[in-house]
């Protein structure tokens, strides 16, 4: 085999490595890792952990900053709560009063699952 012909071969190879190694990651990322067709979320440690590549000891200093950060957030949320399910309230009926008796039967049903989404995620 000549030369040319032999690094002809050589660079198909090569590149279907390539081609193969990109497709298996995407595999990976966009289906193995996706539950019922969503990709898996990670969690901020996970995603700071892959970023920075944290060490053991490192992680477990960042997760008592983001467990200390998320109690803050929580014990804010708390206090401001009542005032942001008032404002939720006051939008409902706002919008009720525009809809017709054909429509209002659907929004109520579109508030059913968006509450249930917010009971879900624990808000």
């Amino acid at each position: 085999m000549n030369r040319k012909a032999y690094v002809l071969v050589l660079a198909v190879f090569v590149l279907g490595v390539a081609v193969g190694g990109l497709g298996g990651y995407l595999w990976t990322e966009r289906v193995v890792h996706s539950a019922n067709g969503h990709p898996v979320k990670r969690t901020p440690l996970e995603r700071l952990t892959v970023e920075l590549s944290l060490t053991p000891a490192q992680q477990d200093q960042v997760r008592v900053i983001l467990a200390d950060a998320k109690s803050q957030f929580d014990a804010t949320y708390d206090t401001v709560r009542p005032q942001m399910d008032a404002i939720r309230q006051h939008g409902r009926r706002t919008i009720r009063a525009v809809l017709t008796q054909e429509q209002l039967p659907r929004f109520e049903e579109y508030l059913r699952k968006i509450d249930e989404e917010r009971k879900a995620k624990g808000r």
